[in-house]
């Protein structure tokens, strides 16, 4: 495999506690702690029967204040209520996909949704992305947006946390053309004019390790017609 997941270092499932959508429950913030692998500090929350879980942390989160959770929640930062009690405009957090999942989306840190409309299908919210999605009012949803997204308003235009969400998926940044490094650090550098230097194409008869790029590739580079004399 390309990409393993860490195992180790982490705490608990980042998710809502399983209660029942009527009851309302009170809980503590006690810590805030961070799990290895997660950009978006987690909040240790204790409730009043005397449970403990792990919940991404919205931004203005400190160890002291009190979140509610359930239908007659307040309209205000950390609380966890059921999408149809939220007004349109609302900014929210760690949704749930299906009820009950504890969610699991928008759980990247820095970002938030917008509660867009109430319908007879659902509840529409827009994405970070830009795009819709309507899902089950039922479907519960953190008040805010997640903490350990940096300063500034887009902060994931900045390149250090680019480089981190890059590496979180096995890949490489920022990604450099061998044709503009140094002769010693690539096989495609040097020299007074950018060349790769050896064919860019690949074999059809390559193995699949190596078929990348341009497979059996009649010719590369830009098209440019020619006037027949």
């Amino acid at each position: 495999m390309q990409f393993r997941a860490a195992t180790t270092g982490k705490l608990a499932p980042a998710k809502y506690p399983n209660y029942n959508l009527t009851e309302k429950h009170l809980g503590d913030i006690i810590d805030l702690v961070h799990e290895r692998g997660r950009d978006v500090p987690l909040a240790k929350v204790r409730f009043e029967d005397g449970s403990i879980s792990f919940i991404p942390a919205v931004l203005g989160t400190k160890v002291g204040s009190k979140i509610q959770f359930g239908l007659e929640a307040d309209i205000s930062d950390g609380n966890v209520i059921s999408v149809q009690n939220i007004p349109d405009g609302t900014i929210v957090c760690n949704v749930e996909k299906h009820f009950g999942d504890g969610g699991s989306l928008i759980k990247s840190a820095g970002t938030n949704a917008t509660v867009f409309s109430h319908g007879p299908d659902g509840v529409t919210i827009k994405l970070p992305s830009g795009k819709f999605s309507t899902i089950n009012p039922k479907n519960r949803a953190m008040i805010g947006t997640l903490a350990g997204g940096g300063v500034g308003d887009r902060p994931f235009m900045r390149a250090g946390v680019k480089w981190r969400r890059f590496r979180s998926k096995g890949q490489k940044y920022p990604i450099v053309r061998g044709v503009a490094q140094a002769a010693y650090v690539h096989p495609h550098g040097g020299g007074r004019h950018q060349h790769v230097g050896q064919s860019s194409t690949v074999s059809r008869n390559a193995p699949p390790g190596a078929k990348v790029g341009s497979i059996a590739a009649r010719k590369t580079g830009r098209a440019r017609i020619k006037e027949r004399k």
